[in-house]
């Protein structure tokens, strides 16, 4: 028998159908009831034991936060020792929604979140090591070593994916001096700044400077960014004035007083538990969208059977209908490269599957094709099948297409969050030396 300090001791149990049970249950174990329907296993877990954990929980809160909780009546049991704050986790009907995991479903999710934005250490990608916070001075040193001449925006983002109108705090800061907004993504004089919708989420950005990169300029660096830090958290962010036309967005230096690593610069702008929730864009895998798995076309469905020549048709995606180009672009293909059309798949050369599957590279090839109504001979690179397959699907607007491309395809593990679903700044959160995934 263990001491009463690791016992959940309960005495006297008459809730529902149970008939006065007294039962020890050891605390920090996995305790699993069983019984017969109807024998009181949910009586006693949620109606006894959990019911008396969730009052004791409410009754500790505050008059103020209490009045907006149901009462909770006493279970009718005699006695309960060695209880802690309770969570009771409902069994539910499985859902078929991919965003739908254990976690989810059950909200364990929810208390897990809470537990790493307030107790998780953020650790850098770069070093393994803990990011620590970054002084002025080493922000205003990154800024010194930038390139002379560069044009740049110096951000206060005060307002980060929330929502509401924000008109009492645009009037406060055109109050306080500042000139310009960023809403959206978009730059405005405070002036002019749009009526903002509260039903949907808004990013603004304070432009709290605007300067071009020189030597000389550190104690200005240093008066700015220290505004932007006052004003948004903690945070600051340089953005360049001329965006790079290869990039989609300008490019950012985020300065963070809190978490920012030296080595590389990687920073967590904030650790809020919406940075751990793979349904939120703030957490969320960018490549995947959250799913932690992506769709892609797999060579054992393109090739389902290695016994298959390829003039038997053993690429199935291409031994359909009567088109002979297919043929006759693999025909060039075992011309080119020296292999046989008649040879089994697991027969042929390494160096063939490879082209046939994912292309030639930059190697040009000599394609001739004949559709009866006329030859003709074409001397160019070849794509591969499964790269052709993703084309194709990518660009096709026919839902017939899409389905019978889609038998080609399984999931695979997004190659960026390894299938964790979330954004490399929430897995860089640690506890334990473990992240929420």
């Amino acid at each position: 028998m263990a001491d009463h300090q690791n016992l959940i001791r309960v005495r006297g149990a008459r809730e529902h159908n149970l008939k006065d049970v007294s039962v020890d249950i050891p605390r920090g174990e996995l305790v699993v009831l069983t019984g017969l329907s109807g024998s009181g296993k949910s009586s006693l877990a949620f109606d006894t034991i959990y019911a008396e954990g969730q009052r004791r929980y409410v009754e500790s809160l505050s008059a103020y936060a209490r009045q907006f909780l149901e009462l909770m009546s006493k279970p009718d049991v005699d006695l309960i020792e060695g209880l802690s704050p309770a969570i009771s986790i409902e069994q539910k009907t499985t859902s078929r929604n991919p965003r739908s995991t254990v976690g989810t479903v059950t909200e364990i999710h929810d208390y897990m979140r809470l537990m790493w934005a307030r107790v998780g250490v953020p650790y850098s990608p770069a070093t393994g090591l803990p990011i620590e916070s970054q002084t002025v001075s080493q922000m205003v040193d990154k800024l010194s070593a930038l390139d002379e001449g560069s044009r740049i925006y110096l951000l206060a983002p005060v307002v980060r994916g929330r929502k509401g109108e924000y008109r009492k705090e645009i009037a406060e800061w055109q109050k306080a001096g500042f000139q310009r907004l960023k809403i959206n993504g978009e730059f405005y004089p405070i002036e002019d700044a749009p009526t903002l919708d509260k039903k949907f989420k808004h990013d603004i950005d304070i432009v709290v400077d605007r300067l071009v990169t020189k030597p000389g300029l550190e104690s200005r660096y240093a008066d700015s960014l220290e505004t932007a830090l006052r004003l948004a958290d903690g945070i600051a962010v340089a953005e360049w004035a001329d965006k790079d036309p290869t990039e989609q967005e300008p490019r950012r230096l985020i300065f963070s007083e809190k978490f920012a690593c030296p080595v590389s610069g990687f920073t967590i702008s904030e650790i809020e538990p919406r940075l751990f929730s793979f349904n939120n864009p703030y957490g969320a895998c960018p490549v995947c969208d959250g799913l932690g798995a992506k769709l892609a076309f797999d060579a054992d469905m393109v090739v389902p059977d290695k016994d298959k020549t390829l003039h038997k048709g053993a690429v199935a995606p291409w031994s359909r209908g009567p088109s002979p180009l297919y043929t006759q672009t693999l025909q060039a293909l075992a011309r080119h490269y020296g292999f046989s059309m008649d040879e089994a798949w697991w027969k042929l050369p390494d160096q063939a599957k490879q082209v046939i599957l994912h292309g030639s590279g930059d190697e040009k090839i000599r394609f001739v094709y004949d559709d009866n109504a006329r030859r003709y001979e074409v001397n160019k690179t070849f794509e591969g099948v499964l790269p052709n397959l993703e084309r194709r699907w990518r660009e096709t607007d026919s839902s017939w297409v899409r389905e019978e491309l889609g038998r080609f395809q399984s999931e695979t593990p997004c190659e960026a969050c390894g299938g964790y679903r979330l954004k490399p700044e929430a897995l860089a959160v640690k506890i334990d030396g473990k992240h929420i995934g």
